[in-house]
Formats: C-alpha cells, structure tokens, sequence
C-alpha cells in the first residue's frame, strides 16, 4: 500500500512519527516515461549518471495539466519519498509532500487540507513510486504554497517503521540548484555523493600539487 501525506508549514524533522488509518486497494500503476523529461514534463534525476525512474536513487518529475501540476515522485527505499518546496535550499517551514509504503495497509494522517487529487503509486523491487496532482493556483489564506510562483524544490526519502516516518536516509539531501518554475520544463541530473567530482580548476590543481608534494616526500 502506497500513502500520500502532507505536512505544511513543517519541517522534515516534524513529521516523524504520525499514526496511519486503513488504505483502499489502488488500479495498476502506469510507469513512469523519462522519455517525456525535458520535452513534455520537467524530471530532476539524482544517483547515477544515465539513471531513469526506476534506478536513480531519487527520480521527480512535473508538468502541468489544465489547473493543475502532475508529480511522479520515486525513491530507492521501503519507506517514504517526498518533495518540498522552499523559498531558500533550507529545510523549515516549507510546503511538504510525502508518499510512503506500509506494509500494514494503512493511511496516513493528514495535516490541515488536502490539496492533491488522483493519488496512485506502488511499491516494486524496493522502491516507492507515486503519482498525483496538486492546484498550481492556491488563495492566498491557504499555507500551500502557490505553484504559479518558482520555489526551490528539496529532494527527500528514508525508512518507515510500522507506517511511520523516520529521518531521511541522508544528512544533507538534495535540493534544485536554483528556483524551479513549472512553466519550463528541463531534465536535470544530480550526481549523488559517490558519482560527484571535482569540476573547479582551483580544486584540481590543489590535488596536483598535493599529489606532486607527496611524491616528493618531506625535507
């Protein structure tokens, strides 16, 4: 059973722990198309270079559709995946949603309004995949934040003990370079920490002349 939460106005650290009700069965789930990103849909893909939505260790991709904006989120993990939107690349206080697998079959309480709306997702070879959409247009009194605008999008999963929700799986996770804008539509890739390299020249030239001091030995 594949959930969605929603936690606005909250940080990630907020929502661990929320108790879960029982969850309806789902229709299949249609897999994600990356051939579509950068052309029909935007995608932020994060793991290894050439990865897709079913091998990256976290995949998101958006697009419009009438009013609304379509996420398909996927994450290398039993538990949770979640994107959230962010005036800066910091966590708190931030409009957060959340899809998460419990083997227990049961729903995930909800915090304020419910903003989406034909929420689907499965769990497969170790990976929580979801689908849904959400309003681009929000009223200014609702604390969902306003999709119109360009936020910068944070990137995260972890494990779920019992249908709860426990810290992420990594110290510091990803977040878009810069503000996202759901009018352009871009696929960007995010090498995680084992596929990152040094790309400045200062950074290389240190590890030259670090490498040639050693080489060299001590006086």
């Amino acid at each position: 059973y594949l959930v969605l939460v929603f936690y606005l106005g909250m940080t990630y650290s907020d929502y661990i722990g929320y108790p879960f009700p029982t969850a309806p069965p789902v229709d299949p789930f249609a897999k994600i198309r990356v051939d579509d990103c950068g052309k029909t849909k935007g995608c932020f893909r994060y793991g290894k270079p050439g990865c897709n939505a079913e091998t990256c260790d976290y995949f998101l991709s958006y697009r419009r559709i009438g009013a609304d904006v379509e996420f398909e989120l996927s994450a290398d993990t039993d538990g949770w995946v979640a994107v959230g939107f962010s005036s800066d690349k910091k966590m708190g206080g931030d409009d957060v949603m959340a899809c998460v697998h419990d083997d227990n079959g049961r729903w995930a309480k909800e915090i304020q309004r419910n903003p989406a709306r034909d929420e689907e997702g499965v769990f497969e070879n170790n990976r929580v995949t979801c689908r849904f959409k959400r309003p681009v247009y929000v009223p200014r009194e609702e604390t969902i934040v306003d999709l119109h605008l360009s936020w910068y999008y944070l990137f995260a999963w972890g494990p779920a003990i019992q249908g709860s929700i426990t810290r992420h799986d990594i110290d510091s996770p990803p977040v878009s370079e810069r503000v996202v804008s759901i009018y352009k539509y871009e696929d960007i890739f995010m090498p995680s920490a084992a596929y990152q390299t040094f790309s400045s020249p200062f950074c290389l030239l240190l590890i030259v002349a670090l490498t040639f001091y050693l080489l060299m030995g001590t006086p």
